[in-house]
């Protein structure tokens, strides 16, 4: 649809629009075209890859630090968590979990690291792995730490996923996890997606590519602390 004509439906301006626009682009469910945008399901994992890639490099730059010596870490099959398998250096005996084949792939070449995968039925739109078998697995281990990302973050509903699939191995990776650490970029505040996750009571610790005293982030700092 054209920016022009939904401002017209919905009496709103065209501001109003692009700035929607914008974020449902962030979370994967649009992609802007010349005068108006095209409604995507969850985004393949190579697009996402490219979408706010400076915010995301900085995300994990802020999670390198959370990344222990030693013991278990589990982490999603985002591309932000990409980036962060790229980066780890320096760990002496450390098992990384996940369930992204890209990021299996990328911690085989890191030192010290002990790279395991759920296996799962291969989501095509987003690279991951999910169904019963990446869920079983999931729940099977115990970790001390679950990062991950969201599609969307409400202050009130808390992060979801364009992807039920998806939604369900990272809940089965958080009932494992002694802490929970979210990361997301700041086009994802404020929105919402298809499937709930975790609760904030679930959440220890946001981590994002804004300053932690940034206004936009005002709504959440009353729900878990924010690096």
């Amino acid at each position: 649809m054209a920016i022009t004509a939904a401002a017209a439906d919905l009496q709103v301006s065209d501001m109003t629009i692009r700035r929607d626009l914008q974020q449902l682009e962030g979370r994967g469910l649009a992609r802007r075209v010349r005068g108006g945008a095209l409604a995507l399901g969850p985004a393949p994992f190579a697009d996402r890859h490219r979408l706010n890639a400076a915010a995301k490099g900085r995300i994990a730059a802020k999670l390198l630090d959370l990344v222990p010596a030693r013991g278990a870490l589990a982490i999603d099959a985002s591309s932000t968590m990409l980036r962060l398998a790229s980066m780890i250096d320096g760990a002496e005996d450390v098992t990384i979990v996940t369930n992204g084949p890209d990021t299996f792939g990328v911690l085989q070449d890191r030192h010290g690291v002990h790279a395991l995968i759920t296996g799962g039925a291969l989501e095509p739109r987003t690279g991951s792995l999910v169904g019963p078998l990446a869920c079983r697995t999931a729940r099977m281990l115990a970790v001390d730490r679950f990062m991950t990302s969201a599609a969307a973050l409400d202050p009130t509903l808390g992060p979801t996923e364009a992807c039920i699939e998806e939604a369900e191995v990272k809940l089965a990776f958080a009932e494992v996890a002694d802490e929970l650490v979210l990361a997301v970029d700041a086009s994802k505040l404020g929105t919402r997606a298809l499937a709930a996750t975790v609760e904030w009571n679930e959440v220890d610790l946001l981590v994002t590519d804004l300053d932690p005293m940034d206004a936009r982030l005002a709504p959440y700092r009353a729900l878990v602390e924010i690096r």
